[in-house]
This record gives C-alpha cells, sequence and structure tokens, in this order.
C-alpha cells in the first residue's frame, strides 16, 4: 500500500497511460487523426499551435482536480491524479522516442491501431480504479447539479470536440477515419470493463424445481438459487431457479434441465462479469489463480 492505494492498482494505471499515450503519439499525432474528451482538446492545440500534449494535458486538468476533490472522494482521486499525470508524462517520453509507423497512406489501419491502443489504456485504467481526469469530472458534475447521465454529457462534450477538430485542422476524410478510431476504442473500452470471460445466466421455470437443482449441483457442482415468482396467467406462487454457468457448460445445462424435464422453462442471458466461488473463487473462498 502507497498512501493507502494498492500497489497493483497503481501499476495498472501506469501501464493503461502507457499503451494510451503511445497510441495517440504513434497513431493519432502521426496520422492527423483527432480524439474526443480532453484528449481531442489538445491535439487541437498540438497541430493548430505546436503546443505539447504532455503539457497541455495537465494545465487544463489542474482546475478540475479541485473540484475532483469534493466529487470523487480520497482514493478515487488519487487514481486519477496518478492518471491523468501519468498520460502527461509518458506522451512526453514517446513524443521524444517515437516509432515511425507511415501509414497514412493506409488510414483505416491507423484508425484501427489508434482505437485500440486508445481503448485498452483508457480499458485498464478504468478496470483498475482510476481515470484520465477531464470529461469524466465534467460529467460527474452535470450529473449532480443538472441530474444528465454521465454517458450523455460525455457523449455530447466528444461530439463537440470532433466537430472543433473538423473546423480547425481536419478533413473530412481524417474525421471519417476519427470516427472509426472513437467507436473502436468505445468498444475495447467496454470489452476490457465487462472482462473478456462472459458467462450466461440461466431462469428456469419447471414442475421439477428440486430434481433439476439437485442434478445441476451434483452433476455441474454449480449453485442454484430458488427466487419466489408468481404466474400472472396461473394467478398461483411458483419457484423459478437461476443459476449462471460458463459459456462453454450452456448446452451441457439445457440437455441436463431437458433430461428431467423436456417442457421446463429455460430463458439464457449474457453475464459479462462474474464475482464469487467457481468463477473468480476456490471452494475455500480463495481467488482463483492466486
Amino acid at each position: 500500500m502507497v498512501f493507502g492505494l494498492k500497489i497493483k492498482n497503481i501499476l495498472f494505471i501506469l501501464l493503461g497511460a502507457a499503451i494510451m499515450s503511445f497510441g495517440l503519439v504513434n497513431f493519432n499525432m502521426q496520422n492527423k487523426l483527432a480524439e474526443g474528451g480532453f484528449t481531442g482538446i489538445t491535439l487541437i492545440f498540438y497541430f493548430l499551435l505546436h503546443w505539447d500534449p504532455s503539457y497541455t494535458n495537465l494545465l487544463l486538468n489542474i482546475p478540475l482536480f479541485f473540484i475532483g476533490w469534493k466529487l470523487l472522494g480520497r482514493n478515487a482521486f488519487l487514481y486519477t491524479i496518478l492518471g491523468t499525470v501519468g498520460v502527461s508524462i509518458f506522451l512526453w517520453i514517446f513524443q521524444r522516442y517515437s516509432i515511425d509507423m507511415p501509414l497514412q497512406s493506409d488510414l483505416t489501419l491507423a484508425a484501427l491501431f489508434a482505437g485500440v491502443f486508445t481503448g485498452i489504456g483508457l480499458g485498464v485504467i478504468f478496470r483498475f480504479g482510476g481515470t484520465t481526469g477531464g470529461v469524466d469530472i465534467i460529467a460527474r458534475l452535470v450529473q449532480k447539479y443538472a441530474g444528465w447521465n454521465m454517458g450523455k454529457t460525455m457523449f455530447i462534450f466528444d461530439a463537440c470536440v470532433i466537430a472543433l477538430s473538423l473546423f480547425t485542422y481536419l478533413n473530412y476524410k481524417q474525421a471519417m477515419y476519427t470516427l472509426v478510431a472513437v467507436f473502436v476504442g468505445a468498444r475495447v473500452i467496454d470489452f476490457m470493463q465487462e472482462g473478456a470471460y462472459s458467462a450466461r445466466g440461466a431462469m428456469i421455470i419447471s414442475e421439477k424445481n428440486e430434481q433439476i437443482a439437485a442434478k445441476i449441483m451434483d452433476e455441474m457442482e454449480r449453485g442454484v438459487t430458488a427466487l419466489r415468482g408468481y404466474g400472472s396467467y396461473t394467478k398461483s406462487d411458483r419457484e423459478v431457479l437461476y443459476c449462471v454457468v460458463a459459456k462453454n457448460e450452456i448446452m451441457r445445462l439445457k440437455n441436463l434441465i431437458t433430461s428431467v424435464d423436456p417442457h421446463a422453462f429455460i430463458s439464457i442471458s449474457v453475464v459479462h462479469d462474474v464475482h464469487g466461488e467457481g468463477f473468480t473463487l476456490d471452494e475455500n473462498k480463495m481467488p482463483i489463480g492466486n
């Protein structure tokens, strides 16, 4: 622990900052692609006035740090400072030790690389409790005082920054490839946030719930929860079973259920992230992989 912060989180936030900065320098800046948020504003200053993004990123965020102290709480605030300063430091380093990647003749590839690196970098930072300041703090402010959800505020801000980039230094071709990069980056962030592991949740309604539950627990070694339900059509109380299994176990689960009751009602849904015994904890309640 450093100042109450986890060493693991600190290291991964710095790793995310390095990945994001590498992508910004070697793909966005080298190929004149814009970006949303405060990062996009720093790129506008870079292409119009040749201001170093490593400095403008800090200057733009310093006023928001004072606001963020009250909004975020101590640990989240310190992780945010770490993420923001980390991005600035790595931007400074990679600009001076950049890798020449001539992709101007293939902007599709440049946009994909830009989106993937930005998405992975931000995804890692978010996953370990950090942010890069900027729009995130503004969005929290707007949510608190105007009632808007954060996603809406961030989308509007990003759209305005990209539009401003189009009117200042982007041509229509670069603007379109910027949208590709932003879209890819958003999808990668979602993937990083939700986790590469996607499980399945099953809701089961049957006249033979006890037998089905016993079979799932004995043969698949998965927990089953019995929920209280009410049939609107039958006007009667009934039990609903719920269990979570790995994606590759779903056919085995369905076959097991239908072997007990071929007429059972089964509803399968995607579960993006799972924590607990059998998934992230072993039978002794210890983290799997430790």
